[in-house]
């Protein structure tokens, strides 16, 4: 889209988003002749802003002489126009500070990002929990805690441990524990939890052991479902939000209508996770603005997300806001906060 622009619309075009952004108003070309210089007068000016809107990149709202940008604006900003500058020591220590802070769980550091990046972009923060389903099984233990009551419990990559209890009938000797624990490490590590989860009965069948061996290993075959399904959360990774009402205090969401459906859109996290999910890209920053959204309930926002990485596991860190947002400040903070919560987490 960037070819269809000549210098100079290209120049008028960054200006009106950058006024527009700051300003939240319509941006006329005398304002823009003012404030940024470009060399040309305000009819020049003018004249590049309406072959702008005929070409779709800018809109004039009818309440007003000034012009405003178009999803398709955004695109091209951020595709080619925008400079996006390296993080402030101010926010890198801050965020440093919220991050490093007490609790190391994946879960408390990802609501600690959320927060902190709603705060310093006066956005809406989210971020989106690994999927269990994608982890390595490394080791699993077996520890007796109770005559009738075993406890699982699998090291996953990237350091992360589920635990759950398995019911068994009865006392069984240490030595039958011992070899079913490891008969499922020789059966089962190496391999994703979603794999397991597939294969079980497959992985475990002619395990070529005693009795007992064998009627412990068939309890772990009847009750495989039972024992996935209560790891937490093993596909529906949790989404976590930040502070909606930064996002409300926007001028986007002055009337109630937007406002509606930003609540809407925090209502519904499956939808949100779904979003975020189609985010993980592998390029580094990911951003999806407003009608580029398949789903249209977040078509008046935009969303910027990069990926953490801790072992094999994977997810999401970023904002959503509206599509008027300091895109560039955006991008280099939320990059920033998927490498320090990727640093963290190894």
């Amino acid at each position: 889209m960037a070819h269809q622009l000549n210098e100079r619309e290209r120049r008028v075009l960054e200006a009106v988003i950058q006024s527009y952004v700051e300003t939240a108003e319509p941006a006329g070309s005398r304002m823009i002749a003012r404030r940024f210089g470009l060399g040309v007068s305000p009819a020049t000016i003018r004249n590049t802003m309406s072959d702008l809107e005929e070409k779709g990149f800018l809109l004039h709202p009818h309440t007003s002489a000034g012009r405003i940008p178009t999803d398709m604006a955004y695109r091209v900003y951020v595709d080619s126009l925008m400079h996006v500058t390296p993080i402030n020591e101010i926010e890198r220590g801050r965020l440093f500070e919220e991050l490093s802070g007490t609790g190391t769980a994946i879960e408390a550091i990802l609501r600690r990002a959320a927060q902190v990046l709603g705060i310093l972009t006066q956005e809406l923060g989210v971020a989106l929990g690994p999927r269990l389903e994608e982890a390595t099984l490394h080791h699993l233990d077996l520890i007796r805690m109770s005559a009738e009551r075993l406890l699982l419990v699998m090291r996953l990559d990237g350091g992360a441990a589920q635990s759950v209890f398995v019911e068994v009938p009865g006392e069984i000797a240490e030595k039958v524990v011992a070899e079913v624990s490891r008969v499922l490490n020789e059966r089962l590590s190496g391999l994703t939890l979603g794999e397991i989860r597939r294969d079980l009965a497959e992985r475990l069948r002619d395990s070529g052991t005693g009795q007992e061996v064998s009627e412990l290993l068939n309890i772990f075959l009847q009750e495989g479902d039972q024992i996935f399904d209560a790891l937490r959360p093993l596909s529906g990774s949790p989404v976590l939000l930040g502070q909606t009402s930064l996002l409300a205090e926007q001028p986007e969401f002055a009337s109630g209508g937007n406002l509606k459906k930003l609540l809407a859109l925090t209502d519904r996290p499956e939808a949100l996770g779904q979003l975020l999910r189609t985010h993980k890209s592998s390029a580094g920053i990911s951003i999806t603005i407003g009608n580029e959204h398949v789903d249209p309930n977040f078509s008046d926002f935009t969303v910027v997300t990069a990926e953490y990485h801790s072992g094999s596991l994977s997810g999401v860190i970023g904002v959503i806001g509206p599509t008027r947002m300091p895109y560039e400040k955006i991008v280099t903070l939320v990059t920033h906060t998927s490498s320090l919560i990727s640093d963290l987490l190894d």
